[in-house]
């Protein structure tokens, strides 16, 4: 692990999200190793999914897949799991480093209990799974609807916001990723490259191809333009002042037509008209 969560701390504020919102809440190391919940126990439906080999380790992977999807985005990512129930995950962040998960779920949003049990059934058909057990389960749970679940993802990405602003986690700063991390989030508006970070730090290209790629979800290169077109924003929203020549070249980018061909591929739009559309009371 990179970080320590004060897990005592972090069970009373799960506690309250589940007062809150009656929705059982996950929290994930960033391996996606569950650290702590509350209530502890999944609901009836996934104790009587995960008695299948087969649907629990396809639990497992989807709540990686989720994690990775949410770290992606660096925002909340809802989705419907592997077997029909909904959930909802908010990555956490110190910098650019993801350093766990928060999860909610799982939970039956559809409009009637019937349309929830066939479209379940139809996914946990490969399973060896008791059917009649598993549909009363299903018409026990709690009908969710969808604006309940925006809300309750909103609260969701609060309490991420506050877990890491009250220091409820913290980085070891002696781990190869956080120094890695570190690093670039300090030098990348200058040359970073693959074989100067191994020089640096002491390690072979697959090993830090494996850091960068498993925190970051992409290569060095486009991290590092990632960040560099994110001070380009805050340039060119802040300092009106800057020519882009000038923007471009205190984010690290040499050459102004490169620059502005990465910003409007990232962005969406030129340099010149993102400006524009900020500075417009």
């Amino acid at each position: 692990m990179i970080s320590t969560f004060n897990l005592i701390k972090l069970k009373s504020l799960l506690e309250d999200f589940y007062r809150l919102t009656k929705i059982r809440i996950t929290v994930f190391d960033e391996n996606f190793n569950e650290l702590t919940a509350y209530p502890e126990q999944i609901s009836p439906v996934c104790q009587l999914i995960r008695t299948d080999s087969q649907a629990a380790a396809a639990c497992k992977r989807c709540d990686e897949q989720a994690c990775m999807a949410a770290a992606r985005q660096h925002k909340p990512f809802t989705y419907r799991c592997h077997a029909g129930l909904t959930e909802s995950i908010a990555p956490l962040f110190m910098g650019s480093l993801p350093i766990g998960y928060l999860l909610f779920g799982h939970v039956f949003s559809y409009d009637t209990h019937g349309e929830g049990w066939q479209q379940i059934k139809k996914l946990c058909a490969p399973y060896q799974i008791d059917r009649e057990r598993l549909k009363a389960a299903c018409y026990e749970q709690p009908l969710i609807a969808a604006d309940f679940i925006t809300s309750a993802t909103h609260i969701l990405q609060a309490v991420a916001y506050y877990l890491c602003l009250e220091r409820m986690v913290s980085l070891h700063q002696q781990e190869l990723p956080v120094r890695i991390d570190g690093y670039i989030s300090n030098h990348f508006t200058e040359p970073v490259s693959v074989t100067g970070l191994c020089e640096r730090f002491n390690i072979g290209k697959t090993r830090l191809y494996e850091i960068v790629r498993q925190n970051y979800g992409t290569g060095l290169a486009e991290h590092v333009r990632s960040l560099r077109i994110g001070k380009a924003k805050e340039l060119l929203t802040g300092r009106p002042d800057l020519t882009l020549a000038e923007v471009a070249a205190q984010c690290g980018f040499e050459d102004y037509n490169y620059f502005i061909t990465v910003f409007k591929r990232i962005v969406g739009v030129p340099p010149k008209t993102y400006a524009k559309s900020m500075r417009k009371p």
